[in-house]
């Protein structure tokens, strides 16, 4: 994948774009791609990240949808792009506000079992659900056919799951379409499963839970009568998205750069999402209002991602199909700097053949714009699936081209990667993944300080040319592939 590395330096030219620092000092910053990757520092990164951790810590610990700490979140941002020189608009939409309320598991013997509920579970009401326990053994693709369920009766019962390839609302529907009462989803991790959604609040049928690994084996191996109580509640509320676009560029040829701004409730999202949004801001005050550039760029920072990536998807939704035309690609920007960190670039050409297929054409482009500037700083990236977690999801859906470095999440890092990368094999990328403790002393400053520049790289390339090997497509090439 080792393609165009030196190739995307060459073409940038040495055009200069006026610009200053976040800290308000003038700079002349160059426009070539890797000079302009230098001028989005860790400090300055870490700098916006002890800003949203001072927001979270004035507001309950947290920066979630709908909540003060998101609003004061929303204003920092929009307050530093329009000193820059931006025009920044902060559009509201509708979301579903969910709160878990009571949440309790009792198994056959009377112990208690934490559990969580998922994002739009419906409620079993404040007395809840007692009824017998069905495992559904967990397989290749555990609850996520229906065939799973062959031979077995859960009319009424209690089902549990393990986690693992299809959604959470997939898992639950076949479990519904059944007849069971509810179902617990067990996670694949040692941790808790938390922070985890059903999708939309009309997808949700049964009270669906979340229990660790340990507890899903010991329910697993006796089965009983269970009483599960998940008192939940959901109400329609706003939030916004920031969207702030450089006065200059073409804007037939708008490069979208994203990052999610909210936290999950149960804490500070200094990792997941205050990296990516940090990164992003900085490039994007780093970069200024009005850059020489060839084409637009537009900054966007979404609201309620972390239930259902809400932000994006009501943004794409109210996009005209020439708006829609308008935009060559979407880079996305989701954990930069997780402790156990890996180094991966979205997988656009599905050479890694894991889950998803590849994405919309000029996605491979991307990825390996991204992999040869982590080479470049002595970094082999590996490929990570286009799996719906995350903003990318609402733009490839209509044929956008995306891509964007992540550092991984909940998943487990491999040996391989482990000797790779350093950082402790057989462990989460993050285990303070949605939990109080993701906050700024977790962060692997290494892995931030290389993603951030990625980042910078990779808006600065795009912005001054779509054409080449790496590449998206552009006029009449571009409508063709949007159509096949």
């Amino acid at each position: 994948m080792r393609l165009f590395g030196v190739v995307v330096v060459a073409m940038a030219g040495a055009l200069v774009v006026s610009g200053c620092s976040s800290s308000g000092s003038e700079a002349a910053v160059p426009a070539d791609p890797v000079a302009f990757s230098e001028t989005v520092t860790v400090d300055a990164v870490t700098g916006h990240l002890e800003q949203l951790e001072k927001i979270a810590g004035n507001n309950d610990g947290n920066r979630s949808a709908g909540t003060p700490g998101y609003d004061a979140s929303v204003d920092y941002v929009a307050n530093l792009l329009e000193d820059k020189g931006f025009d920044v608009s902060t559009p509201e939409f509708d979301f579903s506000s969910f709160d878990p309320g009571t949440e309790s598991l009792k198994a056959t013997d009377g112990s208690d079992v934490p559990v969580r509920a998922l994002t739009y579970s419906p409620s079993t009401g404040p007395t809840g659900i007692t009824a017998r326990l069905v495992v559904i053994p967990a397989d290749e693709t555990p609850g996520c056919e229906a065939t799973d369920y062959d031979g077995r009766d859960v009319n009424g019962a209690i089902v549990l799951v393990t986690r693992g390839v299809c959604p959470f609302g997939d898992k639950q529907k076949i479990a519904a379409d059944r007849g069971a009462a509810a179902l617990l989803v067990a996670n694949n991790e040692d941790a808790m499963l938390g922070g985890a959604t059903l999708g939309e609040p009309e997808d949700a049928r049964i009270p669906t839970g979340g229990v660790s690994k340990a507890s899903g084996e010991a329910l697993a191996v006796a089965p009983g009568d269970l009483t599960l109580i998940l008192d939940t509640s959901t109400e329609t509320t706003k939030s916004r998205n920031v969207i702030a676009q450089t006065k200059t560029g073409a804007t037939d040829n708008v490069v979208v750069v994203g990052a999610h701004l909210d936290s999950v409730p149960e804490g500070p999202g200094i990792n997941d999402n205050g990296s990516g949004t940090a990164a992003v801001l900085e490039t994007a005050l780093q970069m200024g209002s009005s850059p020489s550039i060839e084409n637009a760029v537009r900054f966007a920072f979404w609201g309620a991602e972390e239930v259902g990536l809400v932000g994006s998807t009501r943004y794409v939704e109210g996009l005209s199909d020439q708006e829609r035309a308008d935009i060559a690609l979407y880079l996305n920007f989701d954990m930069l700097g997780s402790p156990n960190a890996g180094y991966l670039a979205y997988d656009g050409d599905n050479s890694d053949a894991v889950g998803e297929g590849p994405g919309p054409e000029g996605s491979a482009g991307i990825e390996r714009t991204f992999v040869d500037f982590l080479a470049g700083r002595g970094i082999a990236a590996d490929g990570t699936d286009f799996d719906g977690r995350s903003d990318y999801g609402p733009f490839i859906e209509i044929g956008i081209p995306a891509g964007g470095v992540f550092s991984g999440a909940d998943e487990r890092k491999t040996p391989a990667q482990a000797e790779k990368w350093g950082g402790e094999a057989e462990e989460t990328f993050d285990p303070n993944y949605h939990s109080a403790q993701d906050n700024l002393a977790n962060i692997d400053r290494e892995a931030l300080a290389a993603n951030a520049s990625a980042v910078a790289f990779g808006v600065a390339t795009y912005a001054q040319d779509l054409s080449g090997p790496n590449g998206v497509p552009v006029g009449d090439a571009r409508t063709q592939a949007r159509t096949e």
